[in-house]
């Protein structure tokens, strides 16, 4: 069984935050990898409607600096068959922050279809967004 981890490092580091604020973005994101794994898309909407609201960030504000059991959101979605969350988070997310690449190089279309997620729901969802 792989170990969900949430790493939230650098994402916001254009953003001016006190340092109380960062304990408090990573105590509100702490359990993002267990919603996305049990595919709760509704927890998964208001956590990422309260880090909206409550830290003016939008999920590519952050995304790339979550990890979960060593991916990202949506290849830890992927993984899982969370096809709820992995399909909401890309629709909530830009064209270009889909496509660019991932802290192995590799974006998530190409690493989608090297470990044969392109044919999962989610992996139609990213193909019919970015294209």
């Amino acid at each position: 069984m792989k170990k969900s981890t949430l790493v939230f490092i650098g994402a916001v580091s254009a953003f001016t935050f006190a340092p109380a604020s960062f304990a408090d973005i990573n105590d509100d994101l702490a359990n993002i990898c267990t919603i996305v794994k049990n595919d709760d898309k509704s927890e998964l909407r208001k956590k990422l409607r309260d880090v909206q609201n409550n830290y003016r960030l939008r999920l590519g504000d952050y995304y790339t600096g979550i990890s979960c059991g060593g991916n990202s959101l949506i290849r830890y979605a992927m993984e899982n068959g969370s096809t709820e969350t992995g399909t909401y988070m890309i629709k909530r997310m830009g064209v270009s922050e889909l496509t660019a690449a991932e802290k192995d190089g590799m974006p998530l279309q190409d690493w989608a279809q090297n470990n044969g997620y392109i044919e999962s729901e989610i992996g139609k969802e990213l193909l019919a967004r970015i294209n």
